[in-house]
This record gives structure tokens, C-alpha cells and sequence, in this order.
């Protein structure tokens, strides 16, 4: 039976490593469960309902926030690792033993720390608008990406128009309905992320993405199914890189979706949960 719904799932609490985390788990139980790694100032409320819901159709969805972040204790690490570090502990402390991991963004960054410090609790792997160590423009930003995040905004939500959406017509009215999604929940719902944490995790990125030898080696470590998920014109994590991480992968696949961007999973919601259930489904990967 289904439980609940993101609109309605109860914040919960768990310990582990000295930190109090907040999470919300709810779907259709039994199964291996899909943990959800949010994007940069993220909380759990950023998450798409109509992606959450769609995905609790047919399996249990856990959301939470990770160290420092809003309703969990604790501080932002400054970097991916320690992030990655937190999250598994998280993860364990709620007693599973195996799950599929899904990461958006910098929380696609943490997804991978995630497989690497822990390939025996991860199946399968999900990775949405990021890209992998020393990607294309991943250590200093993009210059689309510092205007948008340097702007300023009459209506907050105008940001998110921006950095997940085109700048067409079609990408933007999606924009704005994806907007009346996320903030539909309106009881319990986490404050926006302190500025002491976003810079905690400008730094964690800048570290990730510092130019280094041999940098995508690390993938080849990654051998669990994976799929890489991004807009035809991302120009906050460029889209080369998820190329780039469908290249290096062992055992990846990868989805463009048409005039779309870095939130390309709001932009097409019910095509995202179809394509990402048919390759959690796959008997071949199981």
C-alpha cells in the first residue's frame, strides 16, 4: 500500500555520527527504497511532488536533508566526501542494506561519494544535471550560472525559473507550473537554506571540480547500472558533462531531453519517472 504523499509525508528524525537528520519517507513499501539527494540550496520541499509522487506509485521514496542543511543538525562539510560520508551514515542509520540512490546536481555529487565509499548499500544509480571531478567549468562555474545566481530577484522563485528552465516560451510556462508544485506543501515545511551553508557548499563544489590528473579514473570504480540525466542546454552544470560521465562510467546510460535545462526532471516530470522506473526495472540490472 502507498502511505502518504509529499504533500503530507510527517518530517521524521534519526541519528547518526552526531547528527540529527530530517526526512520524509513515504510510497509504496517493500522493494528497494530511492533516496533523493537535492541540488544546491535545496531542501527536501524543493523536490518536484509530481516526480516524488510519480516514483510512490511503485516504491518507497526517502527525501531528507543532510548535515547542516535547514531541519538536520550539524554543519555543511566543505567537501563532497564529507557530504557523501553523512549521507551513507544516514542512510545505514535507518537500517537498510541496499538502496538505489538518486542525485540531482551538487546532490548528484554526493549520489557518486555515495557508491564510492559504500558500493555494497547501492544497487543502482541515478544521476540528474551534474557531472563528474574536474568536469568542464565544474571548479569555477559557469558564467551563465554566476549572473543568474548573482542577480537579484523581486520574487524569489523568479531564480529557479532561471537556473532550471530555458529561456523559451514552452520551458518557461513548465517553469512556472513546476513552481506551484514545489511550493504547494504548506505545513511543515523546511525554511529556505542559510547563506553559512550555500557557502559551505560553493566551496565543497569548487573543491570537486578543481583540475587534477587522471580526473574521471575515479569512475571507472562506479560499476553499479547507472543513468545520467540531463537538459539539451544545462548552463549551470554544462551538459558536456554528463557526456562525459555516460563516457567514463562502466556501465551507464544516458537521456537528453529536448529545450531543457538544468532542471530538465521538472521540466518533463511524468517522461522522467517513466524513463527512470523502466531502468530500475530492468530485470538485466537487478
Amino acid at each position: 500500500m502507498t502511505s502518504h504523499t509529499h504533500d503530507a509525508a510527517p518530517t521524521q528524525f534519526v541519528e547518526a555520527n552526531g547528527i540529527r537528520f530530517a526526512y520524509r519517507r513515504f510510497g509504496k513499501q517493500g522493494g528497494v527504497p530511492l533516496v533523493f539527494n537535492i541540488h544546491f540550496m535545496g531542501t527536501m520541499d524543493y523536490w518536484d511532488p509530481a516526480v516524488t509522487d510519480g516514483f510512490a506509485r511503485d516504491r518507497e521514496v526517502i527525501l531528507f536533508d543532510n548535515a547542516g542543511l535547514l531541519s538536520s543538525s550539524g554543519e555543511v562539510p566543505e567537501s563532497i566526501a564529507g557530504m557523501g560520508a553523512n549521507a551513507m551514515a544516514f542512510i545505514r542509520a535507518l537500517g537498510l542494506s541496499q538502496v538505489d540512490v538518486l542525485g540531482f546536481s551538487i546532490g548528484g555529487l554526493v549520489a557518486q561519494e555515495i557508491t564510492l565509499q559504500a558500493p555494497d548499500l547501492v544497487r543502482q544509480v541515478v544521476l540528474v544535471g551534474t557531472g563528474p571531478r574536474s568536469g568542464e567549468s565544474m571548479d569555477t562555474g559557469t558564467p551563465e550560472g554566476r549572473d543568474i545566481f548573482g542577480a537579484t530577484y523581486a520574487n524569489p522563485d523568479d531564480l529557479w525559473l532561471r537556473v532550471q528552465f530555458t529561456p523559451s516560451a514552452a520551458s518557461q510556462a513548465a517553469g512556472r507550473e513546476f513552481v506551484k508544485r514545489f511550493r504547494r506543501r504548506t505545513e511543515n515545511r523546511d525554511p529556505e537554506v542559510s547563506q553559512q551553508a550555500a557557502l559551505a557548499q560553493r566551496a565543497a563544489i569548487a573543491k570537486w571540480g578543481a583540475k587534477r590528473e587522471h580526473a574521471w579514473d575515479y569512475l571507472k570504480e562506479i560499476r553499479q547500472p547507472t543513468l545520467v540525466v540531463n537538459g539539451s542546454n544545462d548552463v549551470i552544470i554544462t551538459t558536456i558533462n554528463s557526456f562525459i560521465l555516460q563516457q567514463h562510467l562502466p556501465n551507464a546510460k544516458l537521456i537528453l531531453y529536448p529545450d531543457s535545462a538544468h532542471g530538465s526532471l521538472y521540466q518533463y516530470p511524468a517522461m522522467f519517472v517513466s524513463d527512470v522506473s523502466a531502468f530500475l526495472d530492468q530485470s538485466q540490472w537487478a
